[in-house]
């Protein structure tokens, strides 16, 4: 409840709202997808973590915190962060 009741409450009010699913939970996986299947019904939209980040970056452009960002997804991002070193090392591989 701790993000469904919020939620819900600002959709009532009219407001765009998301819910970072992967960053909450509840008292079981159940009711977790029951939780976040409420909200979606409610036209609250459920994002990812990694989504919510890669949305504030914006783009790869944005040099004042590209470094941070890719930190993050080299060390939390699973298969994408791998992609990410992969690539790098590729290009510098090609470059030199």
């Amino acid at each position: 409840m701790c993000v469904a009741l919020p939620a819900l409450c600002a959709r009532a009010d009219g407001y765009e709202f998301f819910v970072v699913a992967d960053a909450c939970g509840g008292v079981s996986p159940e009711a977790h997808q029951l939780a976040i299947q409420r909200m979606a019904m409610a036209g609250v939209a459920p994002t990812t973590w990694l989504q919510m980040l890669l949305e504030l970056q914006r783009d790869w452009a944005r040099t004042e915190t590209y470094d941070q960002v890719m930190e993050i997804v080299k060390a939390h991002a699973g298969a994408y962060g791998q992609g990410v070193i992969y690539a790098k090392q590729f290009a510098a591989a090609r470059a030199g």
